[in-house]
């Protein structure tokens, strides 16, 4: 089943602009929000059950409910640092309605008594921030956002902030060290951004979809929003499919609906003569699922279950033509790229799962090697300050799990075809 809540007329043309976002019903939801006591607010939040849609799947009101009361600089900042292989759907969501966004982190700053908002953003969504920029000039010129909103006597700036292209920054505390003007390293937890955040105030950091749901709740209500999906997992998800599909793309579906109805149904299956081979179901980060486990339901408990996890909701299909070690080897790389180097599990580790990749490539290695390769990843896991390194070695350890015995093929024939590599590297 499909059901369009945040894609509802996201194809309508102008719909970026003011005038088009008010005409379809846009701000209406902020009236309401800010005609409610802020528990209010937090209530409906809390009774929709809506979960966390950038990864962690934590739920949006009860981290709402964490920040302190009082009188107090409080800041409310949206995560819009889209860089999870795979992951495309709020690039979308911003480009076409940006509106939805900006109501969203008002109901949200409303809702926590926050006065100053940021929307942190990935430097190469470009062309996103600048329609970003303007869609909050013309919010603070028609006066959603600013002093005294709609006379409710709540006060909310925004701003855009771009970042400089680090995959690092899309965990929360490399975030904020990021918008405070430092490197962008993350934080020892605790303290929590909800009581120690930005600026070393309480702040509320959510994803761009996760935002974006805000209005969609306070219009239909908690309740009624959360008897949609499954009990544990309400609402509706964007998901984006790409990979060896023949239709790639993002799309809305109500959670637990069946992986396979999304991959072979929405995104058309792969292309004629492969059959799918193994699949990501919550971005790069995510481990690898087979084909038997394509009639799942696609929602977090489930997944969780399966030994893998919905995160961003970045499925990515992986045909019988591509080979794991090439695949493994890719992942490996671009993680080691993006480590910020400060723990040592995740910057040796990563290095070295490289380096023993490619000594599988080139046939330097011996199938003992997998076995110390797959001990790499083990002492990478719940070991670094994030997960940056688990976000490869997860993955990796079950795809050296589950094709072990093509990884063993490949380093035969690759033996087999550089017999003496050692004296050709020489």
């Amino acid at each position: 089943m499909s059901t369009h809540l945040l894609f509802k007329n996201i194809d309508e043309a102008g719909l970026a602009t003011l005038d088009v976002y008010v005409q379809r019903g846009g701000y209406e939801n902020l009236k309401k929000a800010l005609a409610m006591p802020p528990e209010g607010v937090v209530e409906e939040l809390l009774q929709s059950n809506v979960r966390g849609r950038g990864g962690a799947g934590f739920q949006m009101g009860k981290k709402l409910s964490f920040l302190p009361k009082g009188a107090m600089d409080k800041y409310v900042v949206c995560n819009a640092d889209e860089s999870e292989p795979g992951t495309f759907k709020d690039r979308e969501l911003m480009q076409k309605n940006p509106h939805l966004l900006i109501e969203g982190i008002l109901i949200a700053g409303y809702a926590a008594q926050a006065t100053k908002s940021f929307i942190f953003i990935r430097g190469e969504y470009a062309e996103q921030a600048e329609i970003l920029e303007a869609a909050v000039a013309e919010a603070k010129a028609a006066g959603f956002v600013g002093e005294n909103i709609l006379g409710s006597g709540h006060t909310q700036d925004l701003w855009v902030h771009r970042g400089a292209g680090a995959y690092i920054c899309g965990e929360e505390t490399g975030l904020l060290d990021s918008l405070e003007g430092r490197r962008g390293n993350p934080r020892l937890k605790p303290p929590f951004p909800a009581n120690q955040g930005l600026y070393q105030g309480p702040t509320l950091i959510n994803n761009v979809e996760t935002l974006a749901t805000a209005p969609v709740i306070i219009d239909m209500g908690g309740a009624e929003y959360a008897k949609l999906g499954t009990e544990t997992s309400t609402g509706t998800k964007l998901v984006s499919v790409s990979g060896n599909v023949k239709n790639p793309g993002n799309f809305e579906i109500e959670l637990g609906m069946k992986s396979r109805d999304i991959i072979e149904g929405l995104a058309g299956g792969t292309p004629d003569g492969t059959k799918i081979k193994f699949w990501f179901p919550g971005g790069s980060s995510s481990p690898v699922l087979l084909p038997e486990d394509l009639d799942l339901a696609y929602d977090f408990d489930t997944m969780a279950k399966a030994g893998s996890m919905l995160g961003s909701g970045a499925i990515i299909v992986v045909d019988d033509t591509n080979s794991v070690v090439d695949v493994a080897l890719k992942l490996a790389k671009f993680y080691k790229h993006e480590s910020c180097g400060k723990c040592s599990p995740c910057r040796e580790g990563t290095n070295w799962t490289v380096k023993m990749l490619q000594r599988i490539e080139e046939g330097l290695a011996t199938p003992m090697d997998l076995d110390i390769l797959a001990s790499v990843q083990e002492q990478i896991i719940g070991n670094c300050l994030c997960v940056l390194g688990d976000a490869m070695a997860m993955p990796l350890g079950s795809m050296v799990a589950k094709f072990r015995e093509e990884f063993e093929e490949h380093i035969e024939g690759a033996r087999a075809r550089n017999p003496y590599p050692e004296e050709a590297a020489a």
